[in-house]
């Protein structure tokens, strides 16, 4: 299942097909088919750790930026370690995710590491080996972060997939249950909320940089132009 977000900021089921999750060759096709009918390469994926996903991804769209959900990251990392550290745990990983700018989680996550490395190296190494794309958010305009940090908008939409095939006692044929998968999906998906700063999702589209989730570089302005803009904005 791939959910996208359009220029306006609305959020939209892309795609939903049959495959193996780890499979790069079933990702692959998928991305393909999704390429031959016309959607240019995604600014930004967000997944768990699916390998398949990823090499699926720079193989068909090598510019894509890769950021891996904290929501899986956290349950990997949990699993990592013993259940009297968990609380902790958490609350670094608060430290990370909701830090002011990219810096001060990079420090975050060295205070995460001096603090488990010792015991729990494992646990530690789920961070530091896929922090680029963990912080990969930070790139983007803060009132996106929330939106990047998880795969939460797949997470809750796949409730009611999973209500209805308990009542049925599975999905039945493998036909059948990807087309009550779509089905539910898009009823679904009226009522899924569109992205907070709508407007900066075509700035992001364009090529527009970031930095402490603030915008520093418009695509193809001078710094000259983007403040005589500024100017003619507030001024009407």
């Amino acid at each position: 299942m791939i959910v996208g977000v359009s220029a306006d900021g609305r959020k939209e089921l892309v795609a939903v097909a049959a495959g193996t999750r780890e499979s790069t060759k079933d990702w692959a096709e998928l991305l393909r088919d999704l390429r031959r009918g016309g959607m240019g390469a995604p600014v930004v994926m967000v997944g768990d750790g699916a390998l398949g996903r990823w090499r699926a991804l720079r193989e068909v769209f090598p510019p894509a930026r890769e950021q891996r959900c904290w929501l899986h990251k956290v349950r990997n990392i949990l699993n990592a370690l013993p259940k009297s550290v968990h609380v902790n745990a958490r609350r670094a990983r608060t430290e990370i995710i909701l830090a002011e700018d990219r810096p001060h989680a990079e420090r975050a996550i060295q205070a995460f590491a001096a603090d488990y490395r010792a015991k729990w190296p494992k646990a530690v190494a789920k961070v530091t080996d896929d922090a680029e794309t963990l912080l990969c958010f930070f790139d983007d305009p803060a009132e996106h972060w929330l939106h990047l940090r998880t795969t939460n908008p797949i997470e809750s939409s796949f409730a009611p997939v999973r209500a209805r095939t308990k009542v049925t006692k599975g999905p039945g044929t493998r036909d059948t249950g990807l087309a009550m998968v779509c089905k539910l999906l898009q009823a679904a998906e009226g009522r899924w909320r569109a992205v907070n700063g709508p407007h900066l999702v075509a700035l992001v589209r364009a090529g527009a940089r970031f930095q402490a989730g603030k915008l520093i570089e418009r695509p193809d302005q001078t710094p000259d132009q983007e403040a005589g803009e500024e100017a003619d904005k507030v001024a009407a």
